[in-house]
């Protein structure tokens, strides 16, 4: 019988609530009967889950939960958070999705044109667009601090659209909407373990109460060597695999000889960040687990690699910071094994005082070493530990020269050199040990 805990009945219980309703510690903790400590923790995971957002001056709502091929649309109360806004009516419509923002700064005639049902118009203080935009289905954002008549309030409450106020002036205000709808672009692009992982429902597992014998049968049936263990509560307790069963009785308990407290990932986990853990602890198979430790289910190590190739052949939508400095790169090798790139540092790579950033030249000699050991082993590395020595500093608008050399490789692990010159002098230097992911 599977227990459930009080934090996942509130959860639950907020799941199930409409979209658009509005709660608080106090109500949760009333209505459920548990702690106001315990309700504030859940409400809280609610909100990190994305089932609820918490807006200054409106309180908790129930939200939307947005799925990944939508996550670059925002939420109205996303909206608000963003601009640091004030809600003046419409609060039952913060859980609605906006579909594109429309900037008023046109005659009212042909703002309308562009204004439809799910924008979002971004306008300062004329009360008359406020009151066409809610008639034609759109919320309002007035920037500048502006207020608006109370007429065109109780019209977007009835509507239940909402119209928000923002202290910042129009520019500011579109500026930070583009730049978290681009951050959930990026998020978007960033594979998860739960994007996958095989789910419980087509995972094999054994219990604690499984022998030995058990084991054999499954590995007769699906030719599968390592599984997880769990008790009663679907609580993962552990992990066997064949070197774990070898030789011994066959009636005895499979919590005998299983490796208790096995690495785990959640579902949230980077599919980066499992890969990493899969080489460096060597193993082929990962438990993936809720909050509670229950078993979700399972990725093994060809799943992720498969994702990790899947992720370098896909365009790129939304640009991360390492994204811009790896697209200077050109590749200007004359002599295969003799990788040579050329890379400009452009103002965006620099630091305060106008040289490359350190950071930078981090992702700049990773990269080098990275497509020397892919051209290579035909394989992905994970840098294990990097020692890096500046010489000279790099000036804005500098042409560098990055020469990678492969000093040891192995099966597991490698050890590669890069230099970076700049007119011919050696600016910089970095020595790194990397695993190897085949």
């Amino acid at each position: 019988m599977k227990s459930v805990t009080k934090h996942e009945q509130i959860i639950h219980f907020i799941e199930e609530l409409p979209i658009g309703e509005k709660i608080s510690v106090r109500q949760i903790a009333k209505e459920l009967t548990v702690s106001e400590g315990t309700a504030y923790r859940a409400i809280k995971d609610a909100e990190n889950k994305g089932y609820v957002s918490t807006i200054e001056r409106v309180g908790t709502i129930r939200i939307e939960r947005k799925k990944k091929e939508n996550i670059e649309k925002l939420t109205f109360a996303e909206v608000v958070n963003i601009v640091d806004g004030q809600v003046l009516g419409g609060k039952e419509g913060l859980h609605k999705t906006l579909n594109k923002f429309v900037i008023g700064a046109m005659k009212l005639e042909a703002m309308m044109r562009y204004t439809e049902a799910g924008n979002l118009l971004i306008v300062g203080n004329r009360t008359n667009a406020h009151q066409l935009a809610i008639e034609a289905g759109a919320a309002v954002l007035i920037t500048g601090g502006f207020d608006t008549d109370e007429h065109v309030k109780k019209l977007a409450d009835e509507m239940k659209l909402p119209i928000i106020s923002s202290s910042y002036d129009t520019f500011t205000v579109a500026t930070l909407i583009n730049r978290a709808i681009y951050d959930q672009l990026i998020k978007k692009e960033i594979v998860l373990v739960e994007d996958i992982l095989t789910p419980i429902e087509a995972t094999t597992y054994l219990t604690t109460e499984d022998t030995i014998k058990d084991w054999y049968k499954y590995n007769e049936e699906i030719k599968h060597s390592r599984f997880p263990i769990i008790d009663k509560n679907l609580k993962v307790q552990g992990v066997v695999t064949s070197k774990d069963v070898l030789g011994k009785d066959n009636e005895l308990l499979i919590e005998k000889v299983m490796t208790k407290n096995p690495i785990t990932v959640n579902g949230k986990t980077s599919v980066a960040s499992a890969a990493h853990i899969m080489v460096w602890e060597g193993i082929e198979m990962l438990p993936v687990v809720d909050p509670n430790h229950r078993l979700l289910g399972i990725i093994s190590r060809q799943d992720v690699l498969k994702a990790l190739q899947m992720i370098q052949r896909q365009p790129q939508v939304g640009e991360t910071l390492d994204d811009i400095v790896t697209n200077q790169f050109v590749d200007v090798t004359e002599t295969k094994g003799e990788e040579h790139y050329q890379s400009e540092v452009t103002p965006q790579m620099t630091n305060s005082v106008g040289t490359i950033s350190y950071g930078v030249f981090t992702t700049i000699v990773t990269e080098a070493a990275k497509r020397a050991i892919r051209n290579l082993k035909k394989g992905d590395m994970v840098v294990e530990n990097i020692t890096i020595y500046f010489i000279k500093p790099v000036q804005i608008d500098s042409m560098i020269e990055i020469k990678p050399k492969i000093l040891e490789v192995g099966r597991k692990f490698g050890k590669v050199d890069v230099e970076v010159y700049h007119e011919g002098s050696v600016v910089g230097k970095a020595m790194m040990m990397v695993q190897l992911m085949q």
